[in-house]
Parts: structure tokens; C-alpha cells; sequence
């Protein structure tokens, strides 16, 4: 088979390097947030799984500041999606090499080809699992979790071996021409022929300048932005993300907003419903005993992996206090158990989210009950940590006694 004709006028040097210069400058910034993000939900409790020497150095995760959690994950999520049309765009821009040939260095052609196919197959990986992790209620075969981390993995490798061996030459190219004077030049001349194979030997007459390319692909990643961004900075701009409808309101009232897992979903009855605690002391708690003790006040963010979040005014029970009520007045840590089974079933919280002051068992949400699908009875809502980790429909929690 010939391989096919690319004769487009735009694709050269330069303007790849320009697409992969705005890739270098933020591809790190999804990466770090998304590794700040595994340290966030803690290996230790099955999120991921196992992932072998690929675990990162535990540390207890802040709970100050309290956005923190919204931040990092906020900033994955949106950037991630807003690199989107710059990542197709750039694939579109080299199209060209993978079907090139290095006459007389076979290994080295093997080598690069396989970088290279690890690298652009990682990245699309991370992005459809991304988006469908988004879209859908769980749809995938296997642990969204692992299967995005260890993908992460593949990719960090890759691209580092990829700028390692391409920045000197992306350099180089980038000086080549002036992006003031692309911008402001409405026709297109091929870039000169050099030994990239990117340009095209009989390019066809141009129907789009440089100018117009990057105008199309910047403006679909801000049209992705305005259509995102709202999950996270919340308010007006929350209605217009229709690309990830979990992350919208869901109705009116004090518990209207997003839910990532609703009660019928989850299989939740509350019949006779009762709170052990263990500790030094075991001790039951019904609802209204827990509404008899000492009530606690907080504003505090909920983020999702999802990319959502959201700032409601929590009331209930400090954590703190149900460890001394259960004889332990200095805390370690915290065995959350919930009513639904599966892998969101419980958390373990660690001596800081468990003593923080605005650390609750909430009771009530923005003056009201919470509802069934936001956990009532009762549920968890800690400063800066991760929604799934903030566990629904609580019916136990156990404090190891120091003793």
C-alpha cells in the first residue's frame, strides 16, 4: 500500500511546534494536579488499587485550605479538556511522520515509532476515559481508577522521552518564524522543506492560513472552557456546562445541587436506622440523639473526580466530639463505614481530617435535612477532601483506641 498524499500547505515544523509548545507549558500542570489528586484519595483505601512501585510517597492530605481539593482536581479536569482541540490539532500537524521512513537506522526508526505510539496512545487514553468517566455512571469494565493512573504513567514516560529528544528541534523551528507576523498575515506560504517530512512536497492551494488554524483550534478550546468551567467556579456559568451534566444543578432548594450517586442507585434503606461508635467505648446513636448534641456551622466545597464541586453550608456533629463520646479524646485516625456496599462503602480519615474544627458528621444541609440522595441520615463532609472520600448514609465509625 503507498502511503497516502498529505499536501497540506499549513503542516511544518513551525506550526507544530507552536501547538507543542502550548502542550509543554500546560501538559505539567495536569500531570501534577492529577498525582496531587491520587495522593488526595489516599492508596491505603483501594483508590486505586494496588498499583505496585508505581504508589506515591504517602502524606496526610490538608485540610486547609479548604478549596484545595477543588482546586487540583478543578484544574485537572478543565484543563485537561480544554487541551483537547490543541492535542487533535496536533496530532492532525504530524500525521505525516507516521508514515516516513529513516533509510539505514532501522533501530533508531523502531525506537522512535515506539515512543511515539506509546505516547499518542496513552494520551488518548487518558482523554476517553476521562470523558466517559464524566459522561457516564460508571461504564467502564474495570477500575476507572487504576486504569486512568496507570495510563498516566505510560504517558508521563513517553512524553518525557519525547521532549527530551524533540525540544532542541521544536526550539529551533519556533524561531524560524515570527508568530506576530503569522497572526497578523491572512495567506499562507508553505514553510520551507527541511528533513522533517512534515512539509508537504506539492502542497494543494490553501484554504485556511496559520492565522485562521490557530484561530479555530483556540477557539474551541475556549468554547470548551465556557462549557466546563462552570462545574467548578459554580454560580450562572454552572447552567451552561453542558459537557458534563453531573456537574449542573440538579434541581432547586436546600439540597438541590449535583449528586454522583443517587440513593436508589445505591440501594439505600434507612428503616430503624442507628450510629455505632466504637472506640474505648462502643455507644448507638439515633438521629435525634445526634440532633441533641452540640450543632456545628460550616461553608464548605464538595469536589467530585468528575471535575464538579460545589460550596453548601453544612450543620452537624464534629468529629471530635463523636471520638471523645466514643472514649477517645486524641483520634489517629477514622474507619468510616457506610450503608451501601462496593468500593465508596468506607473511608479511613487521619488525625488531622478527624480533628479539624469544621470536620462533621452533617446532619442537615443549607437549614435543612439533608435528602436521602445526599446522605441522609447522616453523612461525612470534611475541609479539602475528596467528595467520594466525604462517605453518604453513615452507620458506623470506629476510632482505634491509643490505648
Amino acid at each position: 500500500m503507498r502511503p497516502p498524499r498529505f499536501r497540506s500547505p499549513l503542516r511544518g515544523p513551525w506550526l507544530t511546534s507552536v501547538l507543542g509548545a502550548v502542550l509543554l507549558g500546560c501538559l505539567p500542570l495536569v500531570i501534577v494536579t492529577g498525582l496531587l489528586d491520587y495522593v488526595a484519595y489516599g492508596p491505603g483505601q483501594g483508590i486505586p488499587a494496588d498499583v505496585g512501585p508505581l504508589h506515591l510517597p504517602a502524606f496526610d492530605w490538608p485540610t486547609r485550605p479548604s478549596w484545595l481539593f477543588r482546586l487540583t482536581q478543578g484544574l485537572h479536569v478543565g484543563l485537561g479538556l480544554v487541551l483537547v482541540p490543541v492535542v487533535l490539532a496536533k496530532l492532525w500537524s504530524v500525521i505525516p511522520k507516521l508514515f516516513t521512513r529513516t533509510p539505514g537506522r532501522a533501530l533508531v526508526h523502531a525506537l522512535e515509532r515506539t515512543s511515539l505510539l506509546l505516547l499518542v496512545g496513552s494520551i488518548l487514553f487518558e482523554i476517553v476515559t476521562g470523558l466517559l468517566n464524566i459522561q457516564y455512571d460508571y461504564a467502564f469494565g474495570f477500575s476507572f481508577y487504576t486504569g486512568h493512573y496507570l495510563g498516566a504513567w505510560v504517558f508521563i514516560a513517553s512524553f518525557v522521552v519525547h521532549v527530551a529528544l524533540k525540544l532542541p528541534r521544536m526550539v529551533r523551528a519556533l524561531r524560524s518564524r515570527s508568530l506576530r507576523a503569522e497572526l497578523t498575515t491572512p495567506g499562507t506560504a508553505p514553510e520551507s522543506p527541511d528533513d522533517t517530512g512534515l512539509v508537504a512536497a506539492d502542497p494543494a492551494p490553501p484554504t485556511l492560513s496559520r492565522r485562521g488554524f490557530l484561530g479555530v483550534v483556540g477557539g474551541g478550546s475556549l468554547l470548551v472552557a465556557v462549557l466546563t468551567a462552570g462545574q467548578t467556579i459554580g454560580g450562572p456559568l454552572r447552567d451552561l456546562a453542558l459537557l458534563l451534566p453531573r456537574g449542573r444543578e440538579p434541581g432547586d432548594g436546600p439540597n438541590g445541587f449535583p449528586i454522583n450517586r443517587t440513593a436508589a442507585a445505591a440501594g439505600i434503606t434507612v428503616a430503624g436506622w442507628r450510629l455505632v461508635l466504637n472506640g474505648a467505648v462502643e455507644r448507638t446513636l439515633t438521629r435525634d440523639d445526634l440532633l441533641a448534641l452540640p450543632q456545628y456551622t460550616a461553608r464548605l466545597p464538595i469536589a467530585c473526580v468528575e471535575g464538579w464541586s460545589t460550596v453548601q453550608t453544612w450543620t452537624g456533629v464534629r468529629l471530635r466530639d463523636l471520638a471523645a463520646l466514643a472514649g477517645v479524646t486524641q483520634p489517629s485516625s477514622a474507619h468510616v463505614k457506610s450503608i451501601e456496599d462496593g468500593p465508596f462503602a468506607s473511608a479511613t480519615l487521619t488525625a488531622g481530617q478527624v480533628t479539624d474544627p469544621d470536620a462533621l458528621l452533617a446532619l442537615r444541609v443549607n437549614g435543612a435535612d439533608l435528602s436521602l440522595d445526599h446522605g441522609y441520615p447522616a453523612r461525612i463532609i470534611v475541609p479539602a477532601l475528596p467528595g467520594v472520600h466525604c462517605t453518604k448514609w453513615v452507620r458506623s465509625l470506629d476510632f482505634p483506641d491509643p490505648r
